[in-house]
């Protein structure tokens, strides 16, 4: 219990005092003008803060690939249908080129035949010596057209020589009429002068039946000229017939052996297609054989097999194994907005920062990264993703720039990545207004291929 002497006392206090008495002891003497120096100074530093330089960048996530579309995985596939008799490799084996992935048995029933070749080369053989045969009836025929012209002229020689023997036939009776008739009319004129010299008693009368009888006589020649012309004109009539007889003929037999010539001119080609398609099969089979065992296209790594187990068919064309070629030329697969893609230009710097690999990385100064890795635009496509966005390849930048790593070689293809391309330098200022108000980065002039490619 307390005394008297130990009761606290107690005193009344004003609210004023109370503010005054809170101050002091909240603030010991020169408080306030510390205060206002801090405040100060932090508003210089910022201010002077706001006009450092800020390298622009455009950022982007993406994944690691193949640069060159043959770097990257592929589906090995059959060319021909099969059954399969022999695995050779197994998931994640190295393989060379050229060596075995797979071993196929036949499943046609056209091929089954062990000696089918021996009967494809016995069927050649005998389809050359038809197109043999085909020459020779072809050599024949021309021989005998060469014939058939020679005998033509032969003949159309004689033949000709008998129409001009007839012509000159007809000429000489034609003349011996004219002389005839000449001499028939002398006589008939004679007889008549005779018979009016018998009326004046000048002639006898045996000397008018002497002249009768030689008209008479002159008469029958005459009519015997005019018969051997007949017969010389139908002579000529008939060698006429004969000549056009003979070319008759021989365009005859000279049609009928052309036909015969192509003839063995058309079974020729024939037994010539016959024999290029039977070459073509034998050259098909030759290299079907070959296609029985599945190899491997380049260097590379099995990474997983389609098909498993042993006597399975397999169709044409399907995909029997994924290979991952050995050395690809890596490159990162960016996806930029397409805001700024009109920004980026091919061969820009580019920062880039791996899944995997530690990494401190600064957006406006990219000079103080650590653990980063250089790179330039490749590729810039020229139409948008799926998602809207513009994909860009960024290869290694070779020479590798001083104090920096080339890219590392445990990379995997679909390795995760995330990069920022390089643009200009501008304020500090300037960088937070444009994220403030959601422009895109600054652009001072068009931007233009690089005259070097």
């Amino acid at each position: 219990m307390l005394t008297k002497e130990e009761q606290p006392i107690k005193t009344t206090v004003s609210w004023r005092d109370l503010s005054h008495h809170s101050v002091q002891a909240l603030l010991k003497d020169k408080g306030s003008l510390v205060l206002g120096r801090i405040l100060v100074l932090s508003g210089l530093v910022f201010a002077f803060a706001l006009f450092l330089p800020w390298r622009q960048t455009i950022p982007g996530k993406g994944t690691v690939t193949a640069l060159r579309p043959q770097d990257r995985p592929q589906t090995i596939q059959n060319q021909i249908g099969g059954r399969i008799e022999h695995w050779a490799v197994s998931e994640g084996q190295e393989v060379k080129k050229g060596d075995t992935i797979l071993v196929l048995s036949e499943t046609s029933q056209s091929y089954f035949d062990p000696n089918l070749p021996l009967r494809l080369e016995e069927q050649l053989f005998a389809k050359r010596s038809g197109e043999s045969a085909a020459q020779q009836k072809m050599n024949a025929t021309e021989e005998q057209i060469k014939a058939l012209n020679e005998g033509l002229t032969y003949q159309l020689e004689s033949a000709q020589n008998k129409v001009i023997q007839a012509q000159n036939f007809v000429k000489s009776d034609s003349a011996e009429v004219i002389a005839i008739m000449s001499f028939f009319e002398t006589s008939e004129k004679r007889l008549k002068r005779y018979e009016e010299g018998y009326q004046d008693g000048l002639f006898s009368l045996t000397d008018i039946e002497t002249r009768r009888l030689n008209l008479q006589n002159d008469r029958a020649k005459v009519v015997s000229a005019e018969n051997k012309l007949l017969n010389s004109r139908q002579a000529l009539s008939n060698a006429r017939i004969e000549l056009n007889n003979i070319r008759a003929k021989y365009n005859e037999s000279l049609a009928k052996a052309q036909s015969d010539l192509s003839s063995a001119f058309s079974s020729k080609a024939s037994v010539q297609g016959d024999i290029a398609k039977l070459r073509n099969e034998i050259s098909n089979i030759d290299i079907r054989r070959g296609l029985y065992i599945v190899r491997a296209p380049q260097d590379g790594y099995i990474v997983k097999t389609f098909k498993a187990g042993i006597g399975e068919n397999m169709k044409e064309g399907e995909s029997v194994a994924t290979l991952q070629p050995k050395t690809p030329l890596l490159a990162v697969e960016l996806y930029v907005n397409a805001m700024d893609v009109p920004l980026i230009l091919l061969e820009s710097d580019v920062r880039i920062q791996f899944d995997g690999w530690p990494s401190i990385q600064f957006s406006g100064w990219p000079s103080v990264a650590v653990g980063t890795f250089a790179g330039k635009v490749s590729v810039i496509d020229k139409v948008s993703s799926t998602n809207g966005q513009f994909r860009i390849l960024i290869r290694s930048t070779d020479p590798v720039p001083k104090d920096d790593e080339p890219w590392p070689a445990q990379l995997n293809l679909g390795s995760g990545a995330y990069g920022r391309i390089i643009l200009n330098k501008v304020p500090l200022w300037y960088e937070i207004w444009r994220q403030l108000n959601g422009f895109p980065p600054s652009l001072e002039r068009e931007p233009k291929e690089d005259k070097k490619k």
